[in-house]
């Protein structure tokens, strides 16, 4: 197991990854095999686009992308397919990747915010990649 960052924390430690949760893994880049390699999840389904997203609800959902606008329309639909008390992952190339891109941190939480989420961590996934962990608020989580 990798890490990611600086601070020698293993990456799926980092991001909250149990034994057993339901996940929902969006467009997963090769270059991060823990997500995709991780073997005890309670049921795993990996799409590379958010169109047509089912079988929720997932405890995990982690969405990357480049684009402001596929971030836009699939957050509504992540939200919709969470556990009331998971977590969504969103992340997008970092400025020093060089990958193009129109997503920032604060386009991440700016979107969030309108979809009813909010973000609650950060976080380095790879050189490649940032992080921001998203959830609905404890005051409006259905019982």
């Amino acid at each position: 197991m990798t890490t990611a960052g600086y601070s020698g924390t293993p990456l799926l430690k980092k991001l909250g990854v149990k034994d057993g949760q339901a996940a929902l893994l969006v467009a997963i880049p090769e270059t991060v095999k823990e997500l995709s390699g991780f073997k005890n999840w309670g049921r795993v389904k990996a799409v590379k686009t958010p169109r047509g997203i089912s079988g929720g609800p997932y405890d995990y959902i982690h969405f990357f992308t480049a684009s402001e606008t596929a971030l836009n329309a699939a957050l509504p639909a992540l939200k919709k397919a969470l556990a009331q008390s998971g977590l969504i992952w969103v992340s997008w190339p970092k400025k020093a990747s060089g990958v193009p891109s129109t997503v920032t941190e604060n386009t991440v939480r700016a979107l969030a915010l309108k979809t009813g989420l909010v973000d609650i961590k950060v976080c380095a996934i790879d050189e490649t990649w940032s992080g921001l962990k998203l959830v609905i608020p404890v005051k409006n989580r259905k019982k």
